[in-house]
């Protein structure tokens, strides 16, 4: 998982960021680290200058060629860009991109497209605020719970099922034998803390997990804002490891690998948990 930084880039915003953070109102953290001098309205429509796909109007990535279209607008931050500068006034990116140090992936966001390393400071800062909300920890421990469930092996036949209780049976005579040894004559066996469950006993706790999961993630929907760097980096702080997700937007409905693959996601949108063999249902955004 990631951090996010807010878009603002002055310190007394980044204060109010930080406490509505650690009250967990995600929704007055979302509107009160925008601010207006740094908020872009693109209005370019037209066409992509790298692929000549056409641009919708404030879009600001093509989601054809997958570059970021505005070269005025910093876009991890989305300060106003000078011609002349070279990095950030703001947050001191470089305009060409960063490059990220965890999959060497090249990433015109402050979170990488590919992996999720938070990539700049404010990102960071932002991830650091993310992990102090409850709904967030608990997002995380489902996602932890979720994916130990998806290594555990299964009762699946009659055969299973007899080894498992032969086992259980051989277990419990060595412990008496061994407790017998030390003296204790009716010794109290304990239980097995984690049994071998069947296919289905096992399908029904992950579905309750993600199903869990999903609610929480819809709670922690990304409102619109006008920026839409600071709804990307938003929503790339907040998303779980552990767990298959893809971003909704609330533009087109469409899913995206992450926002950073959305052309308009200032609309707002939200994770959603994906099942097996969903992946031709995410748009090829990397």
């Amino acid at each position: 998982m990631t951090d996010e930084i807010p878009l603002s880039s002055a310190q007394g915003q980044r204060q109010k960021s930080a406490e509505g953070a650690s009250q967990g109102n995600m929704h007055s953290m979302a509107y009160t680290s925008a601010q207006p001098e740094t908020i872009a309205n693109n209005s370019l429509g037209g066409s992509c200058p790298s692929c000549g796909s056409p641009l919708d109007s404030d879009a600001d990535f093509c989601e054809v060629c997958h570059h970021y279209v505005r070269p005025d607008v910093c876009s991890f931050c989305g300060a106003k860009f000078a011609p002349q500068d070279a990095f950030c006034p703001e947050c001191g990116s470089p305009r060409g991109g960063i490059v990220c140090p965890t999959c060497n992936t090249l990433n015109d966001f402050a979170f990488c497209k590919q992996c999720g390393t938070p990539l700049t400071d404010d990102a960071r800062q932002l991830m650091v605020q993310m992990r102090q909300m409850p709904e967030y920890r608990e997002m995380v421990r489902l996602a932890r719970e979720y994916d130990a469930l998806s290594l555990e092996n299964p009762i699946v036949s009659e055969r299973d099922s007899i080894r498992e209780k032969n086992s259980n049976m051989f277990r419990e005579r060595v412990l008496k034998l061994l407790a017998q040894d030390e003296g204790v004559t009716t010794p109290a066996i304990p239980e097995i803390q984690n049994k071998r469950k069947s296919k289905e006993e096992l399908q029904k706790e992950k579905n309750e997990k993600l199903a869990r999961l999903s609610e929480l993630l819809s709670k922690m929907e990304t409102p619109p804002n006008p920026s839409p760097a600071y709804v990307r980096n938003y929503a790339m702080a907040q998303k779980p490891a552990g767990v298959r997700l893809a971003w909704v937007c609330n533009w087109k409905h469409a899913m995206h690998s992450s926002p950073c693959g959305c052309a308009k996601p200032q609309m707002g949108g939200k994770w959603v948990v994906l099942g097996r063999g969903s992946r031709q249902e995410i748009k090829d955004d990397n």
